[in-house]
């Protein structure tokens, strides 16, 4: 009988300590990996990964699943770009717990912040749990090329216990809170991986309402932060504009000396932050000095919006000539757009900003027009363009004005033109402030939003982008791939508890990738239309990608998924002695 389940022979090892890569092979038994190195012994199967890398799978601490992971397996687009374990619930929006009356509600919220269709959710979803606990039990139930793990949203929590009274300014009672309080106790004993809010004015509902945790008070937030440490473990996730009344780091300081535990917040470049990123890092320093433990997720590239005629945002979009046919069927708008009276019409028109929320009409005027800021997405796109590259150089160059140039950009392939436009982490007009960020202890790479703003970008893809841009590419300075691999699978995954994975060494878990990296690149973008209820969502491939192996079994080959799903639900922190016992 074969010693081992699977041997991958002949690779070049980055097993994600950070120490420098080696040639070995790896062999896996019972979905653990059982030796790396020199490997002896026969295999039901053999890989030959010569000329390759082999990496752990990857760990995406952020994204928004919560919704898909409990009607889809293959997990896309994240499970295309070598992740193998995802953290859903960020930003304080989820979906349990959930009375009955708050379904729509939820959703609304949902759609609101994440940019995912509200139809899809409705339809996909089988509400087949009330609480927390009730909801693990719910995703426990379908296998998946990925293991999710997930925290508890204040959204929700908020919702469940305030009901008719939570609106923007709501302030709960002592009682309230204390409710509150015992529902994330409740649902991190049963196995979330920490607690999620939000406070920032770019998260709304899909009323335009702020979320409701960015009216809450310390006081409620370090009440949620001591039930977790009550519970013994969890993370403390939030998103916040970081206004200095607020004195966001002070709490979280005192929250996590206080617990013992992690909090962990969005650090962006962000016009709607008080805080300039410099302040924010210098700030988490401050407080770590003190005894905190707080840690920042920094996203690799612009955070920002791809638009296009069928997406959720374009420059066009309060044009009163674009009002008349929003609601039309695709192959009737685009009948009208490449109707050169219609264009014309629509350019010569005023945009209707009467409508807009005063809180984000300056990002809104960008949108409508800052031309400067705006690029287009060609097949071998540059996510760090310069401004040379902007769409008003290359209409002055064309003899353009910046809309016309926009418009027929967005009307190139047929109508499927993609215009990038980065609004958060690039306000030098490049990415160099990620160089230092990238070799801190105290960040983490993130904020991929897997699974969300469906109409409006794809950073799912961001491990690949950490490959082929941070890695090999970027023309103004690189990172090491072993670094890039250690912040990507060890460092994300000790955060969360996750102690199991992210590394290649015998007794982990078997997730590995197989990647070419002379081959890795990142595909074209293109909107489908697979979500339930044909709901839409942006969608980016890979090439380089040969194998991805999760718990053992190969769930995807040169992109294509293999039917595999032997991923699970997390259910809490994974420790040392599940490793210790597997030896």
């Amino acid at each position: 009988m074969p010693a081992f389940d699977l041997i991958i022979r002949n690779g070049t090892i980055v097993d994600g300590t950070g120490r420098d890569r080696f040639a070995g092979d790896i062999a896996i038994k019972d979905g653990l990996i059982a030796q790396v190195g020199e490997v002896s012994g026969d295999a039901v199967e053999e890989m030959d990964a010569g000329g390759h890398l082999i990496t752990p799978g990857f760990v995406d601490i952020h994204t928004h699943y919560d919704g898909q992971a409990t009607w889809d397996q293959e997990m896309a687009p994240s499970s295309w770009h070598g992740v193998t374990t995802v953290v859903m619930g960020n930003c304080g929006v989820g979906f349990a717990p959930a009375r009955p009356d708050k379904h729509e509600w939820l959703i609304g919220l949902m759609e609101g912040v994440e940019d995912i269709p509200g139809t899809a959710l409705a339809e996909g979803m089988k509400w087949d749990w009330e609480t927390f606990p009730e909801y693990l039990d719910a995703l426990e139930k379908l296998p998946r090329t990925v293991d999710v793990g997930t925290h508890v949203p204040h959204g929700s929590v908020r919702a469940y216990v305030l009901g008719d009274r939570e609106r923007p300014g709501a302030i709960p009672t002592d009682n309230d809170i204390a409710e509150m309080s015992t529902i994330v106790e409740e649902g991190v004993r049963a196995g979330a991986l920490g607690f999620s809010t939000s406070r920032t004015v770019l998260h709304r509902d899909i009323e335009g309402e702020v979320v409701p945790g960015t009216t809450a008070t310390a006081e409620e937030l370090v009440e949620i932060g001591r039930a977790m440490g009550r519970a013994g473990h969890g993370v403390f996730e939030m998103a916040s504009d970081m206004m200095r009344e607020w004195d966001e780091f002070g709490w979280m300081g005192q929250m996590s000396r206080e617990t013992g535990l992690p909090v962990t917040f969005a650090a962006l470049q962000s016009i709607a932050k008080e805080l300039p990123l410099e302040e924010q890092i210098e700030s988490m320093r401050a407080e770590n000095d003190n005894g905190a433990n707080i840690v920042a997720q920094i996203a690799l590239r612009g955070n920002g919006i791809v638009m296009a005629w069928q997406g959720t945002v374009h420059p066009f979009r309060l044009k009163p000539s674009w009002k008349k046919i929003e609601d039309l069927p695709w192959e009737e708008q685009k009948a009208r757009l490449f109707d050169p009276e219609f264009k014309a019409k629509m350019l010569a028109e005023e945009n209707d900003f009467s409508e807009v929320n005063q809180d984000i009409i300056g990002l809104i005027m960008v949108v409508a027009g800052g031309w400067n800021m705006q690029f287009e997405m060609g097949p071998d796109f540059n996510y760090e363009p310069t401004e040379a590259e902007s769409i008003q150089e290359r209409a002055k160059a064309a003899g353009k004005s910046g809309d016309e140039y926009a418009y027929d950009l967005l009307c190139s392939d047929d109508g499927k033109g993609f215009i990038y436009l980065p609004i958060l982490n690039y306000a030098d007009g490049n990415l160099d402030f990620l160089m230092d960020l990238q070799q801190a202890d105290d960040t983490v790479n993130s904020l991929s939003d897997g699974g969300a703003h469906c109409g409006t970008i794809c950073d799912a893809a961001s491990p690949t982008f950490m490959l082929q841009h941070w890695v090999r590419d970027r023309s103004r300075g690189t990172i090491s791939l072993e670094n890039a691999i250690k912040r990507q699978c060890a460092d994300t995954a000790r955060l969360y508890g996750l102690e199991d994975r992210g590394v290649l060494a015998p007794g982990y878990l078997a997730d590995l990738n197989i990647i070419d990296m002379e081959r890795l690149k990142l595909g074209k973008p293109w909107l489908a239309f697979d979500l339930p209820a044909g709901g839409k969502r942006l969608l980016q491939k890979a090439e380089g990608y040969i194998a991805t192996i999760k718990n053992g079994r190969i769930t995807f080959r040169e992109g294509e998924w293999t039917g595999e799903a032997p991923g699970g639900l997390i259910r809490g922190p994974q420790r040392v002695e599940m490793l210790e016992a597997a030896e």
